[in-house]
């Protein structure tokens, strides 16, 4: 890929900057923009204009991912103590100019632990087992009057996998994290454009790589139930009918353009029925 009129539905081995850019004429949309979609389209709308400025907490799940699969931005370790001083600053600076990522010695340090912990996961390891798949993988694909866009974390001709890490493993707090970063519209986009593009058979596995960011690093491999990937499936199709929309008319509303009645979260009004 290496002009935005080349594009054609498929597999493609590109950076992740080139990815997140959207190289297909005329704007995809990928699962990010329709989880936000599905929550407030004035939200997207706004982003279309105003690209999320660059965020330093992210960089410590992006260093995951590039040690866990072996694929990703330059790990740089800045041997500072502290990162307000100018040298401290300058050096930071530059590696991201550069494309890389900065570190301190401990959370570098973490992270290889983390994929130690990970590695000795009998399940987790043999999902990521080398040679088994490919990883940061980007496809697009056509749906209609739309173009789609996903990246895989690791993408095998049987399953996908999608490492993320979290606050906790436990299984309320996944179901939780699970509804909140709209995981599930996730899985059903990602599964659904690569049976589209003959990648997996209908019905393959989608496994998340849950893995807590303190020690003990725990570990959870999950599969999302049948209601989950429904609630999924709906959500999708929110978001692509209020993206037509919006495309159209240039009009992304907000949660209501009307005045509403506003009452008690359902547990709270429980306790007054």
């Amino acid at each position: 890929m290496t002009a935005a009129a080349e594009i054609e539905p498929g597999l493609y081995d590109i950076p992740a900057e080139l990815y997140h850019s959207d190289p297909v004429p005329g704007g995809s949309l990928s699962a990010s923009g329709a989880k936000i979609l599905a929550d407030c389209p004035a939200r997207y709308g706004y982003l279309l204009d105003h690209p999320q400025p660059f965020k330093p907490e992210f960089e410590f799940g992006t260093a995951a991912h590039t040690v866990v699969l072996g694929d990703g931005p330059e790990l740089v370790v800045v041997d500072e103590e502290k990162w307000n001083t100018n040298a401290a600053k300058a050096k930071v600076k530059a590696i991201r100019d550069a494309g890389g990522i900065p570190l301190k010695q401990a959370d570098y340090q973490r992270i290889c632990d983390m994929a130690e912990v990970l590695a000795a996961d009998p399940e987790a390891s043999e999902i990521l087992t080398p040679g088994s798949g490919l990883a940061e993988q980007s496809i697009f694909w056509p749906d209609g009057p739309i173009w789609w866009r996903s990246r895989f974390d690791w993408l095998r001709p049987d399953l996908i996998a999608d490492y993320k890490t979290t606050q906790s493993v436990h299984p309320d707090k996944l179901s939780k994290t699970v509804h909140e970063l709209g995981y599930h519209i996730q899985e059903h986009i990602y599964r659904r454009g690569a049976v589209e593009l003959g990648l997996i058979p209908d019905g393959a596995s989608f496994k998340f790589l849950f893995q807590e960011k303190q020690p003990p690093y725990l570990v959870q491999v999950a599969e999302l139930d049948p209601v989950a990937r429904y609630a999924g499936l709906r959500l999708t199709h929110l978001a692509v009918g209020r993206y037509l929309y919006g495309r159209e008319t240039g009009h992304w509303p907000a949660y209501s353009e009307t005045s509403t009645v506003i009452g008690l979260p359902p547990y709270i009004e429980r306790q007054y029925a």
